[in-house]
């Protein structure tokens, strides 16, 4: 892999993008394709600050090693799940929630109806967990090799 989930980030992908497309090489996915396929997942799906981008880019990782393709196979849906409940109880453990708007301090009922990404300043990186979030999601899947 050469670049790193949070180098992603820092460069101003998404959450989302930045931890799928840190695994895109090894699962032979071009990182255009990679970062097309994941991004409406940024900012809790589309700046709506609803599951973190992070998560579900770790999410589409575990689908696209362990998911299923066939719809009537409840037995590898019960093993897929119960692998997404357990990565996702261990982000929860880790930062308190796998919900956006409660990582980054928000209220919770807080409109999040604005569409504009909030530009990447050191300001933004410095209040911000993604970037911790993006590496431990990344850490996550890594865990699953």
């Amino acid at each position: 892999m050469s670049k790193t989930a949070e180098e992603l980030f820092k460069e101003g992908y998404n959450c989302a993008q930045a931890v799928f497309c840190s695994h895109c090489e090894e699962l032979g996915i071009d990182i255009e394709t990679g970062a097309k396929l994941s991004s409406a997942f940024g900012g809790g799906m589309g700046r709506m600050r609803e599951v973190c981008g992070a998560v579900s880019g770790l999410f589409m990782l575990l689908g696209l090693k362990e998911g299923y393709s066939d719809p009537t196979n409840n037995e590898a849906k019960k093993e897929l799940y119960s692998k997404v409940q357990k990565l996702a109880g261990e982000f929860k453990e880790e930062f308190g929630s796998i919900i956006c708007k409660e990582l980054l301090g928000l209220e919770p009922k807080a409109p999040c109806d604005d569409p504009n990404p909030t530009p990447r300043t050191e300001k933004f990186y410095q209040k911000r967990p993604c970037v911790d979030n993006v590496k431990f999601a990344s850490e996550l899947y890594e865990k699953l090799k």
